[in-house]
C-alpha cells in the first residue's frame, strides 16, 4: 500500500473559448490492496473506501487508473523508490468535466510505502 501526497500542480478549464489556469490545493490519498497479478487496488480517502482501481505495469513505475462512475479519468503513475529520498516520486493526473466544461488537472507528489 502507498501513502501519497501531491503537492505540486496545476489545474485548467476550458470556458468561453480559453484555456484558465489555477493552483490546486493539495491532494492526499491512499492506495490499498495492491495486486500487481490481478493488476486491481483500492483507492482510499480519510481511511474511506473511494474506488477501485486498475494497475498498469511498467518499467521502474506502476500506473494506477480509475475511472469515475461519470466516465471520467483519474490517472496516478508512482515510480520507483528514490534512493535519496526514500519516497516513491509520483504523478497524479485528473481529466474531468463540470457542467460540460472540460476541467482537468497534473499534481506532482510522492508516495511513502504502508
Amino acid at each position: 500500500a502507498f501513502a501519497c501526497t501531491f503537492d505540486k500542480g496545476n489545474n485548467w478549464s476550458f470556458d468561453g473559448g480559453v484555456y484558465k489556469s489555477s493552483t490546486p490545493s493539495p491532494l492526499s490519498f491512499d492506495i490499498t490492496s495492491i495486486d500487481l497479478e490481478k493488476q486491481a487496488a483500492d483507492l482510499t480517502i480519510d481511511q474511506k473506501p473511494a474506488g477501485k482501481l486498475r494497475v498498469v505495469r511498467a518499467l521502474n513505475a506502476n500506473s494506477f487508473l480509475e475511472v469515475a462512475n461519470e466516465g471520467f479519468l483519474n490517472l496516478t503513475t508512482v515510480y520507483d523508490r528514490d534512493a535519496t529520498s526514500g519516497t516513491y516520486p509520483a504523478v497524479h493526473s485528473r481529466h474531468f468535466g463540470i457542467i460540460g466544461q472540460p476541467v482537468f488537472g497534473q499534481y506532482a507528489g510522492t508516495c511513502k510505502a504502508k
